[in-house]
């Protein structure tokens, strides 16, 4: 076998050992409280447990926003706030939307459709 050879299977080892750091990604999604606030403005509060890191508790909770915006007649919603702890492996998330007919102002908008599809896709449950 060639040099070359050697270091393309060494190099495709290396790949297929990382693998399964990624298929342990194992969340289990315990539910979404919503509350709205006042008229446009909506409070989600989310739990789970096997999340990665703060990205997943915030991303469940873009999936309750998208989802509750839709049923609500919307096409909108802007991000105004996340707040995340984690305690004996059980993440909380506390987050904060507005919702809206029209693309709101702002810099964390989301146009509910394509967050709810993607959410969908990717198995994360919604309000």
């Amino acid at each position: 076998m060639s040099v070359i050879a050697l270091t393309l299977l060494s190099g495709l080892a290396a790949c297929q050992a990382s693998d399964p750091e990624v298929s342990r990604f194992a969340p289990d999604y315990q539910g979404i409280e919503t509350q709205l606030l006042d008229g446009d403005l909506v409070n989600f509060h989310v739990s789970m447990t096997g999340a990665r890191n703060t990205d997943d508790v915030d991303r469940y909770a873009a999936c309750a926003a998208a989802q509750y915006t839709l049923i609500r007649g919307y096409g909108f919603a802007r991000h105004l706030r996340t707040n995340i702890v984690e305690e004996g492996g059980i993440w909380r998330g506390d987050a904060v939307y507005t919702i809206s007919p029209a693309l709101p102002r702002g810099l964390k908008t989301l146009d509910a459709e394509v967050v709810a599809a993607d959410c969908a896709e990717n198995g994360i449950p919604m309000v």
